[in-house]
């Protein structure tokens, strides 16, 4: 890889003092990854690539790879997906499982899984872009099952609130019959109390007119003795007189014998 690369450099730059400069910078870049310092690494790499315009493989994925180090999605995600065209399915295939490792950690299990597909496609001993494939996989049919549980749950609570709901207005319903029928029967009540009290009315009219009229009657009869003469007292004594005289008639009456017809004449 080395010679290939040295090849390479050679006939684009011909100058002795670029080629140590970037020799140099090689060295320094690939130390810096090594190191951990990835700002440094990131900063010699990028000369190299985009600066001096060494387009060598090894070069940009570890540009891309310092960039994902330093949480910089949005310019690892450029540079693996440049990647991903490279014309060496075992660099390609580094690539897609960088890819879909990032969409795994974003939560995008759908894309991820389909990166890590296209990376065991591209090289099928890479055996680490398959566990991340069977990791993905298993993640997602989790997602989907807890949706479906999630589902289940929202559609037993809608079932529960339209139960509930249809229960309150039973009860609302049920209530306002009831609180019909007392009304009505308290109209009902109210209609045979002042019926009732009606018909007391009415006869306590009655009354009152009839004693009225007695004393309309009894007043006339006082004028009228008056008018003849005679005192109340005296009048007493007349009615008494005719009273007893009416009773002696009618028991006189009782006492008569009946004479029988004679016998072979008719009875008229």
């Amino acid at each position: 890889m080395k010679i290939v690369f040295a090849v390479i450099l050679a006939l684009i730059i011909s100058d002795p003092k670029e080629i140590a400069k970037v020799n140099t910078l090689k060295k320094e870049a690939e130390s810096a990854y090594l190191a951990g310092d990835y700002e440094l690494a990131l900063s010699k790499y990028t000369i190299l690539s985009d600066s001096l315009g060494i387009d060598d493989p090894a070069i940009k994925l570890n540009l891309a790879h310092s960039h994902y180090h330093l949480g910089d999605t949005a310019g690892a995600k450029s540079r693996y997906n440049q990647l991903a065209t490279a014309p060496s399915n075992k660099l390609k295939s580094v690539a897609f499982q960088q890819l879909g490792v990032m969409s795994k950690d974003a939560g995008k299990l759908e894309e991820a899984l389909q990166q890590l597909k296209s990376a065991i496609k591209a090289d099928p001993t890479n055996q680490e872009a398959r566990y991340n494939y069977e990791v993905v996989k298993k993640l997602l049919e989790e997602q989907k099952k807890q949706e479906q549980n999630q589902d289940q749950q929202d559609q037993e609570q809608e079932n529960k609130d339209g139960e509930d709901e249809q229960e309150k207005k039973d009860q609302e319903k049920k209530d306002g019959d009831q609180g019909d029928q007392e009304k009505k029967d308290g109209e009902q009540e109210k209609s045979e109390e002042e019926k009732k009290n009606e018909e007391q009315q009415n006869q306590e009219q009655k009354e009152g007119e009839e004693e009225q009229q007695e004393k309309s009657q009894e007043q006339m009869t006082k004028e009228k003795l008056k008018e003849m003469g005679i005192s109340e007292e005296k009048a007493r004594q007349l009615l008494e007189a005719m009273r007893q005289s009416e009773i002696k008639y009618l028991q006189h009456q009782k006492r008569k014998p009946t004479k029988r017809p004679p016998s072979g004449k008719p009875d008229w």
